[in-house]
């Protein structure tokens, strides 16, 4: 158990599998106490990251500090760190009060003190009725919240989660997550958490990193990844639908795309330049003028419709609070507002506006 606060640093963490480099170089700071969201597509390199965290994985290069301190080179147990895998991997021949308290067992800690803690753990995440149980008769819920209460009945200063949520069916997950904030809200504890998931980190994180192929394009608060991605893979990663990206020309402050429509933009430039803009299904708006497209599929989703169009080369979805009266294959002009329009490079993927 451990009364350190739970910061934790890295500094130009590379690893590598053979030829194979999975990480390049990845600097992060995570502030003790904070619920912090590592973000991305499959085979970003979050994952690693984590069990490099944990030390289940040896770095490059590179080095890993917690507190200030280099553990760049300790053994998992030398950590002070605690770990949910998506497996939960709990052990079927124990009791769920075996399972809690395995942890405290390894360390030597006495019967009294353990039964105790066991016990306050459980409590915490809604399952002291379950003590006596097998793994192999609860739900897919209720391991979860085992793996959970195994994993803070120590008391880590480092906790440490991996997609504990995607075995779980979509309602369970919506109410699990929700406790599992408010879980470490009442603990604490510093949280690392890995999702591809973009609706659990914006609902969870107080801070995200967005990784993509390997590298941390954007450390941000969720409100801020939304609102102003740093590059144009964000703004096509986050957000239900995705942002729009277009290729288009910005001059002055206009924006014009391959297919003749002119659109003024809040930003302004000198000369002409390409770009990709972005622009937010919701705040794209039927118009009589603007982008000539063509409705190819209305989805329905009861609160919401989000239209499928084509315009030109470009496919464009369109998100509408209630029902729309736009039918398939009918042709339209689409516009919107210039504070709405992001505009990035179109060579490096950066920001520009």
């Amino acid at each position: 158990m451990s009364d350190r606060q739970g910061s934790v640093s890295l500094r130009a963490v590379v690893k590598k599998h053979g030829l194979t480099t999975v990480l390049h170089g990845v600097d992060l700071d995570i502030r003790a106490g904070e619920f912090f969201v590592l973000l991305g597509p499959s085979g970003s390199g979050k994952t690693t990251t984590l069990r490099i965290l944990a030390g289940l994985e040896p770095v490059s290069a590179g080095h890993v500090l917690m507190d200030g301190v280099d553990v760049t080179d300790r053994e998992p147990g030398e950590r002070d760190v605690a770990m949910v895998f998506q497996s939960y991997a709990l052990y079927p021949h124990m009791t769920v009060e075996q399972n809690i308290g395995f942890p405290l067992k390894m360390v030597g800690q006495p019967k009294d003190a353990t039964a105790r803690a066991v016990t306050e753990a459980a409590a915490k995440v809604g399952i002291e009725h379950l003590l006596q149980r097998r793994p192999g008769q609860l739900s897919g819920g209720q391991q979860q919240r085992v793996a959970l209460a195994r994993a803070i009945v120590r008391q880590p200063r480092l906790f440490l989660l991996d997609e504990p949520l995607s075995n779980l069916d979509a309602k369970l997950r919506l109410e699990t997550r929700m406790e599992l904030k408010r879980l470490q809200r009442s603990l604490g504890v510093t949280t690392v958490y890995v999702t591809h998931d973009q609706e659990e980190a914006m609902t969870l994180a107080d801070r995200v990193a967005v990784f993509m192929e390997g590298r941390i394009v954007q450390v941000a608060p969720p409100r801020q990844l939304f609102s102003q991605p740093a590059q144009a893979s964000v703004a096509g990663f986050i957000g239900t639908p995705p942002m729009n990206l277009v290729e288009a020309t910005w001059s002055g402050d206009q924006v014009r795309l391959a297919e003749g429509a002119s659109l003024p933009v809040t930003a302004r430039t000198d000369g002409e330049r390409p770009v990709l803009l972005g622009v937010r299904p919701a705040d794209l708006r039927f118009a009589n003028d603007g982008i000539p497209a063509t409705v190819e599929l209305v989805e329905e989703l009861g609160d919401n419709s989000i239209v499928n169009l084509l315009a030109g080369s470009h496919r464009l979805r369109l998100k509408t609070e209630g029902a729309t009266d736009v039918t398939e294959n009918s042709a339209v002009h689409l516009r919107f507002a210039p504070t709405a329009a992001h505009l990035f490079d179109r060579a490096s993927g950066e920001r520009l506006n």
